[in-house]
C-alpha cells in the first residue's frame, strides 16, 4: 500500500500519457509478473480489455497518443490510483485554508470568492467521475 501512495504522491507533475504508462509497467503488470516485456505488456492488455497494439503504444508512451477518458478511467480502475486526486486534495486544503481566514475576518480575502474556487473545484470533481 505505501508503494501505490509513493507513486500517487510522485504523479502530480505528470502527463495522462506518462501516469498511464507508469501504472501499467509498474502496478498493472510490474516486473517478474511475466518472464518477459512483452508478455507484461499482454497481461496489462488483457487487465485493460485493451489490444495489444494499444497497450504497448501506451506502455511506451508514444507522444503520438491520445487518451480517451474512459481509457484514463479503465488505468484508474485498474491500478486502484486515481490521476489528479492529489492536486485535488491540495485545492481543498488550500481552500479550507482560505476560509478559515475569510471566518475570522481578513479583510483581503473575499468570501464570494472563496464560494466561487469552491464552486469550480466541486464542478472539476463532479465531471472526472
Amino acid at each position: 500500500m505505501s508503494e501505490r501512495r509513493e507513486i500517487s504522491s510522485e504523479k502530480s507533475e505528470m502527463s495522462e500519457l506518462v501516469f498511464a504508462s507508469r501504472m501499467m509497467r509498474e502496478v498493472i503488470s510490474p516486473p517478474g509478473s511475466a518472464a518477459s516485456k512483452s508478455e507484461r505488456i499482454r497481461n496489462a492488455a488483457l487487465a485493460l480489455r485493451w489490444k495489444f497494439s494499444r497497450a504497448r503504444d501506451v506502455w511506451y508512451a508514444d507522444e503520438r497518443v491520445s487518451l480517451k477518458p474512459s481509457e484514463l478511467r479503465r488505468i484508474e480502475e485498474v491500478s486502484g490510483i486515481k490521476y489528479g486526486q492529489d492536486e485535488l486534495q491540495e485545492v481543498n486544503s488550500l481552500i479550507d485554508r482560505a476560509t478559515r481566514i475569510v471566518e475570522r475576518g481578513d479583510p483581503r480575502i473575499d468570501s464570494a470568492l472563496i464560494a466561487a474556487l469552491r464552486a469550480l473545484v466541486g464542478a472539476l470533481d463532479r465531471s472526472g467521475n
